[in-house]
């Protein structure tokens, strides 16, 4: 009997504890968002997406006459390759490994990491997404939402409750230590 007893309480604890978890998930309140659809909806978006593509345009342009440049020379190159002298076939072969230096530069510098590309698009949009991010919070807040994920590509989070942060708790489960009173 006494075995019935603490089976029966252990049970109950387990029951009441699983009924408190499912109840705090059920309480959680969670959205997403569609930033695409968002954005093609700001008026100013469409202009800097305009703006954007003319850039690229010109840019691609401009990589098109390099690459017809290394073509061209490279075409007289090998047409006339027999007839050249040790010093002009070095000459020629450096000028078209310098005109290939040339374009890869260029692409570099329009379309590398620290490219005009990423520039032109980070200062352009950056207004306008920290625009959509605080609307995206006042909402959150607003209505009670814990989680907001955006739909459009990865899933990214734009608002949660700092009390489901676990951030600091998986740092210090690295070995990782941090002020807990941070302002992250």
């Amino acid at each position: 009997m006494q075995i019935s007893k603490i089976s029966f309480f252990i049970v109950s604890v387990l029951i009441i504890g699983f009924a408190g978890i499912s109840e705090v998930k059920a309480q959680q309140q969670i959205g997403y968002i569609d930033s695409e659809y968002i954005l093609s909806k700001i008026p100013e978006y469409t202009g800097i997406d305009q703006r954007l593509r003319q850039f690229l345009t010109t840019w691609n342009e401009e990589i098109a006459e390099l690459e017809k440049e290394i073509e061209d020379l490279e075409e007289d190159f090998q047409a006339k390759e027999i007839l050249f002298t040790p010093e002009v076939r070095k000459e020629r072969e450096q000028e078209i490994n310098n005109k290939k230096r040339e374009l890869e530069r260029y692409i570099d510098n329009r379309f590398g990491p620290e490219g005009d590309y990423y520039r032109q698009q980070r200062d352009l949009l950056e207004p306008i997404q920290r625009k959509v991010v605080e609307a995206v919070s006042t909402v959150a807040t607003r209505d009670g939402y814990d989680f907001i994920f955006d739909r459009s590509g990865d899933y990214v989070f734009f608002y949660s409750r700092p009390q489901w942060d676990i951030s600091i708790e998986v740092l210090l489960e690295l070995g990782i230590q941090v002020d807990e009173n941070e302002n992250r």
